[in-house]
Order: structure tokens, then sequence, then C-alpha cells
């Protein structure tokens, strides 16, 4: 009963916002009329959870027992695994800005092919961590980095509502996809499970072939020379730009505290005593929230513009921390998981708009390569540190307390993007 209340009070609730805020006709005249290509980055950020965490959790334990490793030691692998497929993908992101969108896209999804089947037959541990390297770049990092670049360099005057619609793959993927898994695995095994998933993505490219993304390739630029070898020279002089001091910090915490919470978080409700059952049906209103604010940030930034928004984005998230490390009741990670999923609906869109917005669409490749690679490196770092006071038997009040704090001076850091210029 009451996950019926709280679910029927939840979508009540972001109704009527919806309604209030956003123009349903406009956005669903939007969505029919750009639907080819709409549909072309839904896919692609679908296709990416084969290489997202989420849904390589649920091989974990029977790595662990295949390989006879413990759980910290995977831990340590995976992180490692994460940070070189980071490294790696700024030397490859810069290719969707001058090669066509379907080469660099058959490209990704026959390398995230091969790392599924390559996870299925890993009865070596060299194998394995290949794999997860190869899965963490072709899958989390270049598919999703591919989408959101072609999306946002085709559109311009709705390009919040594209990205917000796009995104909306991974949301799908994270219902979908752990299901089929675990299916396949309880049936057979985990190793046919990697496999069939390998099948699945090659059986894309067949339609991919099929597929005309002449309209993607409009701002292809061309590339001569050395030009890779002064982009990576260029790297150093993104990096050290005030821009990107204010930008990377609030990518990079969203994923980072994220991560970190979400990889822990059974953990965490235990150590208060909270019922893990109660706390697991509580997704119900995370998902839904998400699902809706996405959609919400898209409109938004479109009728206000990244940069306002980004100055307000993880707010959100920051107050839903404090309710989780200091209430009693578990109604405090309901809040949690409801404020959270406010601020990653919305971050979906704002984090690659406010790019397109700073630095413009003509290299956004490149730039936004760089971009991924830290916030590929946050998903690896998050769940590290933060195990590491869970080991030096700090509380999860206190963890929690931290990065709020660490939250709320990326709050602060974010508001000089008004002073920022294009």
């Amino acid at each position: 009963m009451l996950k019926e209340i709280q679910v029927y009070f939840s979508l009540e609730f972001l109704n009527s916002i919806f309604v209030k805020t956003c123009n349903l006709k406009d956005f669903y005249r939007f969505i029919i009329a750009n639907f080819k290509k709409l549909s072309f980055g839904w896919v692609l950020t679908f296709l990416s959870s084969f290489g997202q965490t989420f849904l390589i959790s649920l091989y974990v334990p029977e790595i662990i027992k295949s390989f006879s490793i413990s759980e910290g030691t995977f831990g340590a692998i995976y992180a490692g695994c994460t940070v070189t497929a980071s490294v790696i993908m700024l030397s490859l992101g810069h290719n969707v800005d001058h090669k066509p969108a379907k080469t660099v896209t058959a490209f990704s999804i026959t390398g995230l092919a091969i790392a599924s089947i390559l996870l299925g037959f890993s009865y070596h541990f060299a194998v394995l961590i290949l794999a997860i390297i190869m899965l963490r770049l072709f899958g989390q990092g270049l598919l999703t980095h591919i989408s959101m670049t072609l999306i946002s360099k085709i559109f311009d005057k709705n390009r919040g509502k594209a990205l917000s619609f796009s995104s909306l793959g991974f949301s799908i993927g994270e219902a979908i996809l752990p299901i089929l898994i675990t299916t396949i695995i309880s049936f057979y095994n985990w190793r046919i499970a990697a496999i069939c998933s390998g099948v699945l993505l090659l059986f894309y490219l067949i339609k991919l072939k099929f597929t005309n993304l002449d309209h993607f390739d409009e701002q292809l630029i061309s590339i001569k020379g050395n030009s890779t070898k002064k982009m990576v020279r260029n790297y150093k002089e993104i990096i050290f730009n005030r821009k990107f001091g204010i930008i990377m910090p609030a990518v990079f915490a969203v994923s980072f505290i994220n991560t970190a919470v979400f990889f822990y978080q059974y953990i965490f409700v235990e150590e208060k005593q909270w019922s893990v059952t109660l706390y697991a049906s509580f997704f119900t209103a995370y998902a839904i929230t998400r699902l809706v604010f996405s959609l919400f940030g898209g409109v938004w930034v479109d009728k206000y513009t990244a940069k306002k928004l980004f100055r307000f984005y993880l707010i959100p998230l920051n107050i839903g921390l404090l309710p989780f490390a200091f209430m009693d009741s578990i109604l405090g990670a309901l809040a949690f998981l409801i404020l959270a999923g406010i601020t990653t609906g919305i971050s979906g869109t704002v984090k690659t708009a406010i790019i397109a917005e700073i630095y413009g669409t003509k290299n956004l490749g490149a730039i936004r390569s760089i971009f991924t690679m830290f916030m590929v490196i946050s998903t690896a770092l998050g769940p590290l540190l933060v195990g590491l006071l869970i080991d030096n038997n700090f509380s999860v009040s206190t963890i929690l307390l931290c990065l709020s704090i660490l939250l709320i001076l990326v709050v602060f850091n974010s508001q000089r993007i008004g002073k920022i210029e294009k």
C-alpha cells in the first residue's frame, strides 16, 4: 500500500509541475518532426548500457567466484580499467568532429560487441581486464559521447529538448536490460549473458548498415596533417582555461557522488537499520523523478538556457544528502532518492548543453571528450574513496556530510558561469 501511495503522489506531483511548465503539444510535435534523428541518439544511449556500471555489476558476484578474488580486489581492478578507458577516450573522442557518423558509430558498436563477447570468454585474467577496459571505453565512454555530441551539433534552437529525449535511452536501459541479463544468468550463466549481449550489438550493426546518417555529417570539419597532435597540445590550454575550472567540478561532482552513494547504498541502509526491501521499493520514485526531470531539463534549457540552469541544478542532490545522512526514519532515504532523481535527470541535458553554449559546436567532439574523460574517472574514484572511508570506520552520516560539503563548494563555484561569455 505504501508503495502504491508513494508512486501515485509522485506521479501526481510531477504531472502537475510538467503541465504548468511545459507545452506538451509543442514537445510532442518536435519529437514527431525529428523522430528519425532523435531516435538515433536515443538508441546509442540505450546501447551504452552494456558498458555502464549498473549492468556490469550484475556479473560481478560470478566474476569474483570464477577468478577467486575479493570484492576489494575487483573494485581496484575496475577502477584501474575505468581510468585507463577514460585516457584512451581522450585520443578517440575528437573523431566525431571530422569522421562520418556511421563510421564512428559502427566502430564503437563493434568494439562494445567484441568487449561483451570477450567478457564471456574471459577465462584468463588478462582477457578479463581487456574486456572491462573495452566495455567502459566503448559503452559508457564513446557511445554516450557520440550520441550527445551529434545531437548537440545538429540541434541549436531546440537543443535542450533533443538532448533530453535522447538521454531517455539511459533510463530505458536501466529499466529493461537488468531484467533481461539476470534472466539469462538465472537460466544459463553469466558468460552466456555477456556473449548474448555482444551478439545483440552485432545485430544492430546490420540495421546501421541500412540507416542514412548523412544529416549528421553536414558540420564535419576537415583534418589536415598533424591536427590530432595539435589538438592534444590544445588540451592543456582547454584544461587550464577559466571556463573549464567552472564547468568541470559540476560535471565531475554529479558522477562522483551518485556512483559512490549508489555503489554502497545498501551498506548505508543496513548501518541505519532500515528495511532493505522497503528501500529498494523507493527506487520507483527515483526512476519516475529522473525520467520526468530529464524531460523538464530539456524544456528548461531551451526556455532559460543551460547557463542559468547550471547554477542551480546541483542543489536538489545537495539537499537530498542531508536527510539521508541525519534522519532516523527511512523517509530520509526516500527524500534523497527523489531529490537525487531531480538533479540526475536534469544533468543529462545540462552537462552537454552548457559545453555547447560556452564552447560552440565546431570542435564539440574534441572538447566534450575531455569532460567525458574526467566524468568517467569520477565514476572510478567515487566508490574507491568512499570505500576507503568505510574501511576506516567513518559513519554514514560523516561520509554523506563530507559529500554534501564538497557539493556546496561546487555549487558556489558554479555561480561564476554567469560571467563567462561564449
